[in-house]
């Protein structure tokens, strides 16, 4: 298999990590790229379910090379929780499966007291993070104050020294809000404790991925969050912290442009959002729907996902940023019994036909979805395993997709299972 980019195409949440674990049978080496424990891949194996947040799907898989790069920001003590819950599943996660990059940047404790604080102090403004400490560590990071992974492993005293200051640094500004102070002592002790784990899974990533891409072997970049997620891209201020778009696979992990072979988008054959900030597509009744047959719950929070129709508007930007080259769509399945399934095809801004979403967020606010309904297929689809497979209704909404963004369906998700992926 080529290098392949794999990229959520709406607010994340779109099945990435079902793909990528079922990609990477034909990889070599999984990398992951940015975000942090704020996002959560859930892959069904045999039964048996894995949440992962930080380690890349591949870890799943025997004889496979798993990276945490350069621009991925790490909780030290969550990664190690991660690694036990793992083993407790029979996965043993070891220095030879797992490279983590001494360029990775560090979220602290005084990071998610932070993240808390901030959304506080933002009363009826709230974003919906998740107060996993990665907005203010990513802060830290373009303000140049921030702790990379080298910093923990490397002196142990220089480590203390910085660490102490920063606390008291923050340990002010918790207490003009009445936060408790962190116990740096404690908490800097955990941290270099931590470390002493974690060193054997350090590395240059950067040479790493370089040395086997001249071996000839392939690399999967495992995405995180989605499109309208991405700091640049996404519906500002709604958004995470880091680049969630193809792009930042390259800036995250040292791997040049010019070695990336093939972009896969992964979209929901419907649209959810987890957290605040506009969702035109949005309906109540599908939410509940969801919900009551136990689906739509966020992997890492658990929160209840916002859910709406396909929304045509997001998919054809995703397309033009991502440089998709083929759609895995997941979730068909939900749509089984429905009569009828409506799809935005653009927006109406102040009585104006828009194609493209808007970068203002006030205009995203006020953006009326113009639906039109497609013929559904109230046919079971969990047991097709071939695209012929599927009913007659199922492939024309998936034909609508391809026509409506310029890209063609590659893979299709009808169930949560490994097994349950159709190869087009």
């Amino acid at each position: 298999m080529s290098n392949t980019i794999v990229i959520g195409a709406q607010w994340g949440d779109e099945g990435k990590g079902k793909i990528v674990d079922w990609l990477t049978e034909s990889a070599d080496v999984v990398v992951r790229a940015q975000g942090g424990n704020n996002a959560g891949h859930t892959v069904i194996s045999e039964g048996k379910e894995y949440i992962l947040h930080l380690i890349p799907s591949g870890i799943l898989w025997p004889g496979k090379l798993c990276i945490i790069g350069n621009g991925v920001v790490m909780d030290p003590i969550a990664l190690l929780g991660e690694i036990d819950g793992l083993k407790e599943k029979g996965i043993d996660v070891t220095s030879d499966a797992l490279k983590i990059s001494n360029r990775a940047h560090l979220v602290m404790p005084y990071h998610c007291e932070m993240d808390g604080y901030r959304e506080a102090m933002r009363g009826s403004g709230k974003i919906g993070t998740t107060k996993r400490g990665i907005g203010p560590t990513y802060g830290d990071k373009i303000d140049r104050t921030g702790f990379r992974l080298h910093d923990l492993v490397g002196d142990p005293t220089v480590f203390a020294e910085r660490y102490t200051e920063k606390v008291k640094a923050c340990n002010d500004i918790f207490a003009t809000a009445d936060i408790e102070p962190i116990d740096a002592e404690a908490t800097g002790k955990a941290l270099l404790e931590a470390a002493e784990r974690l060193a054997p899974f350090v590395a240059d990533t950067v040479e790493i991925v370089h040395a086997e891409m001249k071996q000839g072997k392939s690399l999967l970049f495992e995405g995180a969050q989605g499109t309208y997620l991405d700091v640049d891209q996404g519906t500002y201020p709604f958004v995470t912290s880091s680049n969630t778009i193809s792009a930042g696979a390259c800036t995250g992990s040292g791997v040049p442009p010019q070695k990336i072979d093939k972009v896969v988008g992964v979209a929901k054959a419907y649209t959810t959002r987890v957290g605040a900030g506009p969702f035109p597509t949005g309906n109540q009744e599908l939410s509940d729907r969801f919900h009551g047959m136990g689906r739509e719950f966020g992997a890492t929070t658990g929160r209840k996902r916002r859910c709406g129709w396909l929304d045509f508007v997001l998919l054809r930007y995703s397309a033009m940023v991502n440089g998709v080259d083929s759609w895995a769509i997941t979730n068909i399945d939900g749509l089984d019994d429905l009569a009828e399934i409506p799809v935005c095809t653009h927006y109406e801004i102040n009585g104006e036909k828009v194609n493209l979403p808007p970068a203002a967020i006030s205009d995203f606010e006020d953006a009326k979805p113009v639906l039109e309904t497609m013929p559904g297929w109230q046919t079971d689809t969990t047991g097709c395993r071939k695209y012929e497979d599927l009913p007659a209704n199922a492939r024309a909404y998936l034909d609508r997709i391809e026509k409506e963004t310029g890209a063609p369906v590659g893979a299709v998700g009808v169930g949560p299972d490994r097994s349950q992926t159709i190869l087009r």
